[in-house]
């Protein structure tokens, strides 16, 4: 094993190694005392703390072991000569740390740093020092007189001051209150705010509702028009007339565009014939149904081009449509069919000229005499049956009987028309 000492020192500021000089060694006993003694006598100086860099604990002897900056002794320790040396340079580095603010060793740029700080503070704390000798030369100049009267300003100004004081804690309190106020007040304006908001909410809704309403409102009063408009129309319009078109073509009548009669040059084809037997069959019956006409012999049985007649009490029908070509020699149920609804048609025009006073009497244009029409421009009558018959008076008898189911289809609207108009 090696005997010597190895002893490994660091500087307590930046923790380098450093290395010592041989010299530190072999101090005698008057360099020892002086190092001894304090590094300055008086009032402690302080240093200010931003200034300094981070310190690192001072090492000592004690500390040695496991420290991370301390060191080890190798070899035996009855060693004497080897370990004096250690033991000087320890202790010197002790009383030197103990006389100052500053641990021991350090290196030589701390050093630097170290004593740059130090003049540092000695130029500020000399400056300090004669700007407080000026101070305190100038208020040695000051007389007895000036004395007093500052410190009668000085007890003025804490007068002041105090009554300040309480006035700041007036209006401290004053704030206070306000404070509270203003709380009380910012609960109000928030609770203010909700009612603002969910009365904008009802409002829109409620608008909402109103729009809805008068578009609905709008709505039911155009359609509200329109159905009265309808109906003033409906009102004037006669549906005898629309459903029974009863007009002329020549020498024919016609009933919803369909010829009743027949022509030695036009010869009309018996379903057509038979279905205007049809419909002026079913006009009849309509308007005897309308006025509330019971015919007393016959009951009219619109049935399309094959009508027929009832004879009540005897359980017989008479047709109303031939199948046939025009003969003298024809089917006398066909012509008897024809007279019994000339009988009906008379019944009804007798009805008819019966309603209302002489001054409103009204008459259809042709009179029926059993089963003749008269003509009342040439005085003629025209017989409506085919037997013993010309095709051209048959068929002008069938124009006239049309024409005088035209007026009582005429008079049967205006009649309900202005019922119509009474009522309402």
């Amino acid at each position: 094993m090696d005997p010597r000492v190895t002893v490994n020192f660091v500087c307590q500021r930046c923790t380098q190694p450093i290395h010592l000089d041989a010299g530190f060694s072999h101090l005698n006993e008057h360099t020892l005392a002086e190092l001894a003694l304090p590094i300055y006598q008086g009032e402690d100086v302080e240093f200010d703390p931003s200034e300094l860099d981070k310190l690192v604990p001072p090492l000592r002897l004690t500390d040695s072991g496991h420290h991370p900056h301390g060191f080890t002794l190798v070899g035996e320790s009855h060693d004497t000569e080897k370990t004096q040396p250690l033991k000087v340079v320890t202790g010197l580095y002790d009383l030197v740390s103990s006389n100052s603010d500053i641990d021991h060793p350090l290196c030589e740029e701390c050093t630097d740093a170290l004593l740059d700080l130090m003049d540092t503070t000695l130029s500020r704390t000399q400056k300090q020092a004669q700007m407080s000798q000026q101070l305190l030369a100038s208020l040695n100049k000051i007389p007895d007189e000036d004395v007093s009267s500052l410190e009668n300003e000085l007890r003025s100004l804490k007068l002041e001051e105090e009554r300040l004081i309480s006035e700041l804690a007036e209006v401290e309190s004053e704030q206070e209150a306000v404070q509270a106020t203003y709380e009380k007040h910012e609960e109000q304006r928030a609770r203010l705010e909700d009612e603002e908001d969910r009365y904008w909410r009802e409002y829109c809704s409620h608008k909402y509702q109103l729009t809805v309403m008068e578009d609905e409102n709008r709505s039911l009063k155009n359609q509200l028009h329109y159905t009265q408009n309808q109906l003033e129309r409906l009102k004037k319009t006669n549906v005898f007339n629309t459903t029974f078109h009863i007009w002329y073509s020549g020498h024919f009548g016609t009933i919803n565009n369909l010829r009743l009669g027949r022509l030695p040059t036009v010869p009309v084809t018996w379903p057509e014939i038979n279905a205007a037997w049809g419909q002026t069959v079913l006009l009849l019956a309509s308007l005897a149904r309308k006025i509330g006409l019971k015919f007393s012999k016959y009951r009219l049985v619109p049935f399309g081009n094959h009508s027929y007649i009832e004879v009540i009490g005897e359980n017989r029908e008479l047709p109303l449509y031939g199948s046939g070509g025009f003969r003298f020699l024809w089917d006398t149920k066909f012509d008897a069919g024809m007279v019994a609804f000339l009988e009906c048609v008379a019944e009804f025009q007798q009805y008819v000229e019966a309603q209302g006073g002489q001054s409103a009497k009204f008459c259809l244009p042709y009179r029926i005499n059993k089963h003749f029409i008269e003509d009342p421009t040439s005085n003629n009558s025209l017989s409506i049956k085919m037997q013993f018959n010309s095709e051209e008076q048959w068929t002008k008898a069938l124009k006239f009987l049309l024409t005088n189911l035209k007026w009582g289809l005429t008079w049967v609207s205006s009649s309900l028309f202005c019922n119509s108009q009474v009522e309402s």
